[in-house]
């Protein structure tokens, strides 16, 4: 027995079932977004990345000095 043949996962073998008919669209298409979304979604992406999210405060007392 090779490495190749213990390290198949045999899960993988089969094919995969059919997509949901659910997950298919049926109607109008999306609008594309016009530039003016466009940039603003970037400048909300610029400042999201540059920006860091304040952390919770934590308490200064344990759990055991509170009780």
């Amino acid at each position: 027995m090779s490495s190749t043949d213990r390290d198949v996962d045999h899960a993988l073998a089969y094919p995969e079932p059919p997509a949901s008919p659910l997950w298919h669209r049926h109607g109008a298409k999306t609008r594309p977004l016009t530039p003016e979304q466009q940039r603003r979604n970037r400048e909300l992406l610029d400042i999201a990345q540059r920006t860091t999210r304040p952390r919770s405060p934590r308490p200064t007392e344990t759990l055991a000095e509170a009780s």
